[in-house]
């Protein structure tokens, strides 16, 4: 018999239910990770108290999903999914059910989603209850729907998406009667709400194999659907001397395949970095994508805003987008420009994102060593007064000296800024007479 180690909080809860002679187990995804030996995220338990009397037993409960049979036990700071037995009747939206009739542990299971998701452990006993072959499917490395594939998907479209996920999560297998229903139903993907969709494509993305991911998306036909900007990639031919992986699919796939659990901003920058080439593509001389980066640009800002990611996050990525290809150009920058290219917010993303855009190209780094051996070089000067170095003078120094405020203001502390930044002007002294010479006395 299995012995895992259960947190106390989680063996508390159980056991006062347990007490009040209701039945109570731990659940889903936190018992298929004790069998695969890893450490669960969080621990749900499915029991057959109803809501109203978790309500008596526990003083702390969120009740904001008790009409679906769902509440959430506060203990210790950190909250615990309680679950009465529930059987769906009727799916509404291809998401909710119509309603729900409470039931027992065999046929809760029986409703859930996937064979490695439907396991039961009982503490007291330390015996795991399987009504669905999930610990085959374990060993198997198989992710396969409980029941009909397609009739699990109806119920609940987001389903297909989370297919995918621990398909790529736990390093599985998808059977192939589940990626052949993915494949039918694939369109409804668009019934289920931006927000779900955006969670587990961050999920995918930020995985442990996010380029299995984009191709399981493409295969089981949803990314079409959901990134359909991303499908056109496919076949996008790039000049071969430039890009060994191919098109522009596949030079995005390989991306991912040099780097492992990016940030958000990262995984969404490195997968919209060329999402303007198909748009933009010609083949005259050469294949060019002359404008792809502006082009980019507005599609990466659009697609963040369809997906609803946070205004800030969207913004950085825009940003990704924006400026990965001037790393072409970092050694043949004015010292000036240079220095205030390596002080953009978030540089190490932009950096990690040249890299991995340069592995999966042609593989030549030189200009992500370069900007490393320069920030290196500032950091040993003080880079905060090397980069980003006080201003000589303000605005209030330029009233002094007679001129009026209007936008000139901002083009000569600029032009100050350079000179600082070129090592040509380091007093204030100097700075006031370049602007007295240059603007007052002409």
């Amino acid at each position: 018999m299995p012995k895992f180690r259960i947190p106390r909080d989680a063996r508390d809860i159980i056991n006062k239910l347990k007490k009040r002679g209701y039945k109570a187990y731990l659940v889903g995804g936190c018992v298929r990770d004790l069998v695969m030996k890893c450490p669960p995220i969080d621990y749900d338990i499915t029991t057959d108290a109803h809501p109203d009397d978790i309500r008596k037993i526990f003083k702390k409960c969120n009740f904001i999903g008790a009409k679906f049979g769902v509440v959430r036990v506060i203990v210790n700071k950190k909250e615990y999914e309680l679950a009465t037995f529930r059987k769906d009747i009727g799916y509404r939206d291809g998401r909710h059910p119509t309603k729900i009739r409470f039931t027992n542990e065999k046929e809760d299971v029986l409703r859930r989603d996937f064979t490695v998701n439907g396991l039961l452990y009982d503490i007291d006993k330390k015996s795991i209850i399987d009504y669905s072959q999930g610990q085959k499917d374990i060993k198997k490395r198989l992710i396969r729907t409980i029941g009909e594939p397609a009739k699990r998907f109806k119920e609940d479209y987001l389903r297909m998406l989370r297919a995918v996920r621990f398909s790529v999560q736990l390093k599985f297998k998808m059977a192939p009667q589940t990626l052949r229903a993915i494949k039918s139903c694939s369109k409804n993907i668009s019934k289920i709400s931006a927000e779900r969709i955006r969670d587990e494509l961050i999920k995918i993305l930020t995985g442990p194999d996010p380029e299995k991911g984009l191709i399981l998306l493409q295969k089981s036909g949803l990314l079409k659907h959901i990134l359909p900007e991303i499908e056109l990639m496919i076949g996008v031919k790039q000049p071969p001397q430039f890009h060994k992986l191919g098109d522009v699919f596949n030079h995005t796939l390989g991306l991912f395949s040099y780097s492992k659990n990016l940030s958000c901003t990262l995984a969404f920058g490195a997968l919209l970095h060329d999402v303007g080439k198909p748009k933009t593509q010609t083949i005259k001389d050469r294949i060019r994508f002359d404008g792809h980066v502006e082009i980019g640009c507005l599609m990466a800002h659009n697609i963040c805003m369809r997906l609803k990611l946070p205004l800030n996050t969207t913004e950085q990525i825009g940003e990704l987008v924006k400026n990965h290809m001037r790393f072409i150009d970092v050694k043949k920058m004015r010292e000036s420009t240079l220095k205030r290219f390596l002080r953009m917010d978030h540089f190490d993303d932009h950096l990690e994102l040249h890299r991995l855009d340069c592995l999966a190209s042609h593989g030549d780094i030189s200009n992500w060593r370069y900007c490393r051996k320069k920030l290196k070089q500032f950091k040993a000067l003080s880079a905060k007064e090397v980069l980003r170095p006080p201003p000589l003078i303000s605005g209030h120094d330029l009233i002094r000296m007679g001129l009026r405020p209007g936008p000139q203001f901002k083009i000569i502390l600029n032009e100050l800024e350079t000179l600082q930044l070129e090592s040509k002007l380091s007093r204030k002294q100097d700075a006031l007479n370049y602007v007295k010479s240059k603007y007052v006395n002409n």
